[in-house]
């Protein structure tokens, strides 16, 4: 049994970096990782609508600080990030909802998220085109134009809400929101040390 539920959005760079960085932790705690798709902001217009404030003041101390820390975090986790690009807020129900169409197939689930996310952040190519999320999950093997039909059907469309839902209910203000063993939540690239310790402490 998975310990980990890692629910995510693939337009955050701090999410990028954590479902990246959070594959030795999981192999050294010998669990696996359940992946949850999410919409972001679904979360943010419901519980965090401060996110939206802090974007609208791109030149505050606060938002040219984290600025640089995304590139530090991204360089210390030995991620290749060109951030932000022209499609920088990300509008990402379409990708969303092709996460959803592999939910239950986790490894299809976990190539996708990882291809999705670099040609989002390395190679600042556009998701919200759902032409372009075809060609993502063409070259990862998978029936991109397949996938595309089933984001358009009611089930897909009402387990990205259902998910987004659950995490808010669960307590969850963004992405990623990292659960363990169900009751644990963590949020964000920078608390994986303390995922780590819990799962460690449980092991």
């Amino acid at each position: 049994m998975n310990r980990v539920e890692f629910f995510y959005d693939l337009s955050s760079p701090w999410t990028y970096m954590a479902f990246h960085a959070i594959g030795p932790i999981l192999a050294e705690a010998g669990t696996g990782m359940t992946l949850r798709p999410l919409l972001v902001g679904g979360v943010f217009n419901a519980v965090n609508q401060g996110v939206y404030d802090n974007r609208s003041n791109s030149q505050s101390p606060k938002a040219r600080a984290m600025a640089k820390w995304t590139g530090e975090w991204a360089a210390y986790a030995g991620v290749p990030m060109n951030f932000p690009s022209e499609y920088h807020p990300l509008r990402s129900v379409h990708a969303m909802r092709f996460c959803c169409a592999l939910e239950d197939d986790q490894a299809a689930l976990m190539r996708f998220s990882r291809a999705a996310f670099e040609t989002y952040f390395r190679d600042q190519r556009n998701l919200d085109d759902p032409a372009e999320l075809v060609v993502v999950a063409d070259a990862c093997g998978l029936d991109g134009k397949s996938l595309a039909e089933m984001t358009q059907t009611q089930p897909v469309k009402d387990r990205l809400r259902d998910n987004t839902d659950e995490v808010i209910e669960r307590g969850a203000f963004g992405s990623p929101s990292i659960f363990v063993d169900k009751d644990h939540m963590y949020f964000g690239n920078d608390q994986l040390p303390l995922v780590r310790a819990r799962l460690m402490a449980g092991a």
